[in-house]
């Protein structure tokens, strides 16, 4: 059992907080770019239209995780509290408003510029759920999205989160490796099969692993129940059928 004390505040200094968040947020979005940018080079495709696309990416990725933070989530909190819908640094991203941003940002981009898309976008989905395991650590130090009561040897204490703190299940670390293990596997794919796999292959692979996972995950989350699911499985299980129709229409079609 571990006790989480950890000061979700990095440094400060004057009226300037630097929060544990906010760098690993910075750190997921660096490694994306940097991956991006080398896919890119790797399919003989311009870094400057990487660098454009990620631009573009990073700020429709973050609105929209924002806003399905703050519409899904905690609607009544932040329409009393509207400055803290800016303030990303403190934490509550949603990873379905974040795919759901960066999809439509994507289209919006090819679209202004004019070019072929499907095998753009297997490349383009493998860093997300690299990014969402930073997120997730984010969480872990923010001691936010926390887990249900436990007994397990690797349950951990939140005092930051309960003023009288029950062991819990640390959900963040383990959305953290899941998300990673899908990333390592959609990169691993990509790179030994990427001449035999059909377009949209990955992007659909990526929507039935990290959303099948993270429906999964949500059994052992505090959150509030509606029909017995949480809002966070409600909103996986339109990405996992889509994942699942896709594949039954490219074998009925093959």
């Amino acid at each position: 059992m571990f006790t989480n004390n950890i000061n979700p505040i990095l440094f400060n200094w004057g009226i300037i907080n630097i929060r544990w968040y906010g760098l690993f947020l910075a750190i997921g979005v660096g490694l994306s770019v940097w991956l991006i940018t080398k896919l890119f080079k790797q399919n003989k495709l311009s870094t400057n239209l990487a660098f454009d696309l990620c631009t573009w990416l990073i700020i429709g990725g973050l609105i929209g995780a924002r806003l399905g933070e703050i519409l899904f989530y905690e609607p009544l909190y932040y329409f009393s509290h509207p400055l803290e819908m800016i303030m990303i640094n403190h934490g509550g991203l949603s990873s379905h408003g974040m795919t759901i941003g960066l999809l439509i940002t994507f289209f919006l981009f090819i679209k202004s510029k004019k070019i072929d898309w499907k095998n753009i976008l297997d490349f383009v989905i493998i860093p997300i759920p690299l990014l969402a395991s930073f997120i997730r650590i984010g969480n872990f130090f923010n001691s936010e999205i926390v887990g249900k009561a436990t007994n397990l040897p690797w349950g951990v204490y939140f005092p930051n989160y309960e003023s009288n703190p029950i062991l819990r299940h640390p959900s963040q670390i383990y959305e953290a490796i899941i998300a990673i293990t899908v990333y390592y596997l959609l990169f691993t794919i990509y790179k030994k099969y990427q001449n035999k796999l059909p377009p949209l292959f990955i992007t659909h692979l990526f929507l039935l692993l990290y959303f099948t996972s993270r429906f999964m995950i949500e059994f052992v989350k505090e959150f509030s129940t509606y029909f017995g699911l949480t809002t966070g499985q409600w909103l996986s299980v339109p990405f996992v059928l889509w994942g699942v129709g896709w594949f039954v229409y490219a074998k009925v079609k093959k």
